[in-house]
Formats: structure tokens, sequence, C-alpha cells
């Protein structure tokens, strides 16, 4: 896949460096069936997630990863490739979380990240705000899951501090 590219290193990456516009991709990262039963029967235990036989007859006729498995999924790419390792504090919050089409084993899944905007902090001005677009794609490009995220940064640089005030 082609997508652009930073110009610095994930290691050296902040505030600064997450500018709209941009497309980034990163993966592949592969799913198997036992992937699939073992994160539902933790965490979301459907016949659908968790009983090949049982979900052959359900309504996607077969095993689909649970939503929260192929969100976790996409949270591993995101965090190992576009998240900076210095410079990301946390997330807020995500917005506009949509599964669009099931993740089946044997499936490899992309993500494809668009910086929507990115703004200093009003009330933390050593932070910026970056709200992220995130989809999902599996081997044939469709997209099976997107999100909205917002993230916090470090700034590189900080705005100058006021003047000193003397009597």
């Amino acid at each position: 896949m082609s997508a652009a590219e930073f110009t610095v290193p994930i290691g050296e990456r902040y505030f600064e460096d997450y500018v709209p516009g941009p497309v980034f991709e990163y993966g592949p990262i592969s799913v198997s069936e036992a992937e699939i039963v073992d994160f539902a029967k933790k965490f979301d235990p459907q016949d659908i997630h968790t009983d090949p036989a049982k979900a052959a007859i359900g309504p996607f006729g077969g095993l689909i990863a649970s939503g929260w498995h192929t969100s976790s999924l996409m949270m591993r790419l995101y965090a190992d490739n576009y998240l900076s390792s210095v410079a990301s504090i946390a997330s807020p919050g995500i917005d506009e979380l949509r599964w669009i089409k099931p993740v089946r084993p044997g499936d490899s899944l992309w993500i494809r990240v668009t910086a929507l905007d990115s703004r200093r902090s009003k009330s933390k001005p050593d932070l910026g705000v970056v709200r992220v677009f995130v989809e999902v794609l599996n081997q044939n490009r469709e997209i099976v899951m997107t999100v909205k995220t917002v993230n916090l940064f470090r700034c590189r640089t900080s705005p100058p501090s006021p003047p000193l005030e003397t009597t």
C-alpha cells in the first residue's frame, strides 16, 4: 500500500508533526480462528464469536470477530505505528465507532489514518489535541470498521511565556 510517511520517526514525533491532510497506512495484522474464539471467550462470549458450529447457522454464516477484538487489533497497529512513543499522553475518548463488515478467521487488517484537525490545548498550551479518522480495511481493501479518535500529544515547542511583571 502506498501512503504518506512521517518526516520523523515514531520516537521523535511531537504534536507539531501531526498535521491534517496526509493519509498513513499500516499493517497487516492477521487474525486466526483461535484468536477470535479466545478473545470472545474472555470478553464477548456470544456464539457468533465463540462457537464455529453455531456461528455457521447464525446470521453471519460463520464465525466472526467481536467488534471489540477488531478495535483492539486496530489499536495495536495505531499504537505501534502512528502514536508517538515520546509525546503521546492519552486520549480523552473516541467518536463514531462503526463496525461495518464482519472480520473473519484468516483476515488480514490494515489501518488508514488521517488527521482531521489539530490545535494547541487552551488550558495546557504545552499539549496539542489531534482528531484522527481511522479506517480498518481487510485484505480485499473493504472497510470493516471506522472510528474518530482524539489524542493528546506533548508539544516540541511551547508558546512564549508572558513577560514577568516587575513592581
